[in-house]
């Protein structure tokens, strides 16, 4: 199969899409390097390994976690570290799922899991190193990692952004090229195994982040953004294998390659800087009401209680 690549055009589409992403960033970029201090020596010792199993994973899943951590703003409350915890949780399920009856190509599931980890390791790798090749789609979010302006909720997805947006497409290629490519559908079922694990996770993690206010407004909407997010889901995940199909006939040509992979890292940065825009207005929105929603409670209490006193 020949596929015709414009390496040009998408040059100019990846520096495009730089420009427009920095014209939309807000709030500003709340750290001026790269690097995980004060915690690089137990970041560093973390990813000193890259696993080969699930097992492997999920190992340095957890010493990634306690080193996020330590990080500002507080204990526990780094926005990478959000992120970090809700890909922990989902990749536990997957490892159980994996000895269930539902997969049936459990080497594919597996190695797609290694392969996808690896993408996420490798660029805390490269933040850390201060490398200029860390992907934009994770500076994104790695930069907000103590930004209280950014809440935690939109750090959790500004790593599921970066991960499914970018990441995912890249670790089926590179699954494919281990394994071979697929000559029909018979691991696909298991690829939208994963979407059930999301559906029936997601929901608990999002409030596990969320703020009081996004919690009523979450009580408010009913199963209304559960549904949305589970669409959101199947919708980028969907693309994300489309996406691998495509670019597929391109690992022959490394250079096109790479710049078809900048596009791609590009395009989810800019996603990434349209949540915290995002994000960011509903937060104000959100500390208004709430303090508005106080302030009338603490009236009418105010009120009642005299009228209260007026009675005979």
């Amino acid at each position: 199969m020949t596929i015709e690549f414009d390496r040009e055009r998408a040059k100019e589409s990846a520096e495009q899409l730089r420009q427009v992403r920095l014209t939309v960033a807000s709030p500003a970029l709340a750290v001026a390097g790269r690097g995980w201090a004060p915690a690089e020596v137990s970041m560093a010792e973390a990813l000193a390994d890259e696993p080969t199993d699930i097992a492997g994973v999920l190992a340095r899943l957890a010493l990634v976690q306690t080193a996020l951590d330590s990080l500002p703003p507080t204990p526990a409350l780094n926005r990478v570290a959000a992120f970090n915890s809700l890909y922990y949780t989902i990749t536990d399920r997957v490892a159980k799922a994996l000895v269930g009856p539902d997969v049936t190509e459990p080497t594919f599931l597996e190695t797609l899991d290694v392969e996808f980890a690896k993408r996420y390791l490798h660029a805390l790798r490269l933040w850390g190193a201060d490398d200029d090749d860390t992907p934009d789609a994770w500076e994104v979010l790695f930069r907000r990692g103590q930004d209280k302006r950014v809440s935690r909720l939109a750090g959790a997805m500004l790593g599921v952004n970066a991960h499914i947006n970018l990441d995912l497409a890249l670790a089926l290629i590179a699954t494919w090229r281990r394994l071979g490519p697929p000559a029909d559908d018979t691991v696909h079922p298991d690829y939208l195994l994963i979407n059930k694990i999301f559906y029936e996770e997601i929901p608990a993690l999002r409030r596990r982040y969320s703020t009081p206010w996004q919690l009523e407004l979450d009580a408010l909407a009913g199963t209304l953004d559960d549904w949305s997010q589970r669409v959101l889901v199947t919708t980028t995940r969907a693309m994300a294998w489309d996406q691998a199909r495509r670019i597929w006939p391109l690992c022959d040509d490394p250079d096109d390659f790479a710049h078809a992979q900048l596009v791609m890292d590009r395009a989810t940065a800019f996603v990434g800087e349209s949540l915290i825009a995002g994000d960011s207005v509903v937060t104000r929105i959100g500390i208004v009401v709430a303090g508005t929603w106080q302030a009338f409670r603490a009236t009418a209490g105010r009120v009642f209680r005299r009228r209260r006193l007026r009675v005979p």
